[in-house]
């Protein structure tokens, strides 16, 4: 077996690392072999001693150490070491045959180190060297599983090879914060909206996401500004196309403001699942940090656009590939069915004109409903579509007469909240309350701070739409090339669904008067 870990090759940050522009020197690990040197010396070690080589099983970039979230086999969740090329090197041996076929009768490692570095796994291989009488030893002459004493000197060995990698951890660790407080950019691919050296401008993405910024604002939608990248072939830094969900987290980075953000880990209680969220660095004295480059949005802009697009997705936001305008609002008017209706294309012996369509509530045959709802659907996505621009005309002018104060009322609110929280800190710090008054404390400070922050963002997103036209709906919806989806987006923005009321039959009632518009902010 021949391992490769990246984990001894990261160290910690330098202490002559003080060239803000030169970036931070690492002091590296030791030197370990190549998985080729591995694989060579292996070879002639079995060779030497009259063996016969059969297979090597090759494990780049791994970790015998660093442990990751799994779900066990009985349902609950565990943290493991994940090395499947290893697990499946002791299946192998306990049955006695490699992938090529050959018979096998042991393993040989380069030393311990490349064998293991977790208790849990060097118990897994104990057990195969014990019950299968399958050797595994290493060319150094360090490791024993098939002697008690043997054993117990790999487990002494692995327990402090456990440690190193942890220590070394510890120190990484160090280093990613020092570089934090620093400012410092991490590393990675680029930022879109900024060169390759993550500090400095592209000035054309740059633009791409101030007017981005700026319909959202207006109130524009999600799928508009992601379709219209895409139409223009404006790619992700990567080289990729735009989704929603990457336009969304793009602008949910605080480091489009200047602050210095990292990832945070959590796991949700309800849920169980890890949580990955970004959050703003802070120096000691509680102030976010400013990242060494140069920033795209005011932090006002920023905030006011992090409540539109919230912490979940928001409607109107997807992209889907469906065939009528309205289909997914329309809802069955009958009591006791709410079903949603399709779109389903005229008989030619009903005399309609080519490509007509209507609206239906599916059959009770189907299951999905009741069978007893119809409408036209040309002259429905017309109504609605007057509908949605009727309404984004009502909104810009209510924008235009209401007068946005200039400062936000509750600035001194979320001033002294903040404040008290310090003091709580400082208060546990000199340990004169308890851990659990303190955490029970800081829940309650801290869940006031993020109410005052989303009314004070939505107030900035307020603020931010006064100063700014609103959209033209009438000209966008109309606008060459806009798309179906594009026009569904908006109509899923406005509208949360669209009751279309049933008739008796044979009568006649308009269209107009049989939907009733379900409003998205009702």
């Amino acid at each position: 077996m021949a391992r490769l870990s990246t984990e001894e090759t990261e160290g910690e940050l330098s202490s002559d690392a003080t060239s803000e522009e030169a970036g931070p020197r690492f002091i590296t690990g030791r030197d370990i072999k190549s998985t080729e040197e591995q694989e060579r010396d292996g070879r002639g070690f079995i060779e030497s001693r009259g063996g016969h080589y059969v297979h090597t099983y090759m494990e780049p970039d791994t970790s015998a150490w660093k442990r990751k979230r799994v779900r066990l086999p009985d349902g609950s969740v565990g943290y493991r070491v994940v090395r499947p090329v290893f697990e499946g090197a002791l299946e192998d041996l306990k049955r006695g045959k490699a992938p090529n076929g050959e018979r096998i009768d042991g393993l040989i490692v380069y030393d311990i180190d490349r064998l293991t570095r977790d208790p849990r796994h060097l118990e897994d291989a104990i057990e195969t060297v014990e019950h299968y009488h399958r050797p595994i030893i290493d060319i150094t002459g360090t490791l024993d599983l098939l002697t008690d004493n043997g054993r117990a000197m790999a487990r002494v060995v692995v327990a402090m090879a456990n440690k190193q990698s942890a220590d070394t951890a510890r120190r990484v660790r160090r280093n990613h914060k020092a570089r934090r407080d620093r400012g410092i950019p991490v590393g990675g691919t680029r930022p879109f909206g900024w060169q390759e050296d993550k500090r400095t401008l592209d000035p054309t993405e740059a633009k791409h996401i101030r007017d981005a910024v700026k319909r959202l604002i207006e109130g524009a939608g999600w799928h508009a500004i992601v379709a219209d990248w895409n139409r223009k072939g404006i790619t992700t830094s990567r080289g990729n196309p735009w989704s929603w969900s990457g336009l969304r987290d793009m602008l949910r980075n605080p480091r489009l403001c200047g602050y210095r953000s990292y990832s945070v880990f959590e796991v949700a209680p309800e849920t169980g699942r890890e949580i990955r969220h970004m959050t703003i660095a802070h120096d000691d004295e509680g102030k976010p940090v400013m990242g060494q480059w140069d920033s795209i949005l005011t932090v006002p802009e920023w905030e006011a656009i992090g409540e539109i697009v919230g912490d979940s997705p928001m409607r109107g936001g997807g992209y889907n590939t469906r065939t009528y305008l309205s289909t997914g609002i329309l809802r069955c008017g009958k009591a006791d069915c709410g079903a949603p209706l399709r779109g389903m294309k005229s008989s030619p012996s009903r005399g309609k004109p080519d490509g007509y369509f209507y609206y239906l509530c599916p059959s009770k045959v189907s299951g999905r409903g009741c069978g007893g709802v119809k409408i036209g659907g040309p002259e429905t996505d017309e109504l609605i579509s007057k509908l949605v621009i009727a309404k984004y005309e009502d909104e810009a002018a209510e924008r235009q007469a209401v007068e946005v104060p200039q400062e936000w009322a509750k600035e001194a609110e979320l001033k002294v909240v903040r404040e008290d929280i310090a003091d709580l800190k400082q208060a546990r710090r000199e340990r004169k309350i308890s851990a659990q008054r303190y955490y029970a404390d800081l829940a309650e400070y801290e869940a006031e701070e993020q109410r005052l922050k989303q009314e004070r963002n939505a107030w900035r997103r307020k603020t931010l739409a006064g100063q700014n036209r609103p959209v033209d709906m009438a000209k966008e919806w109309h606008r060459e090339g806009i798309t179906l989806a594009e026009r569904r987006s908006y109509i899923e923005r406005t509208l949360k669904a669209v009751i279309v009321l049933p008739v008796g039959s044979g009568r006649y009632v308009p269209v107009r008067d049989r939907l009733v518009p379900v409003w998205a902010e009702e």
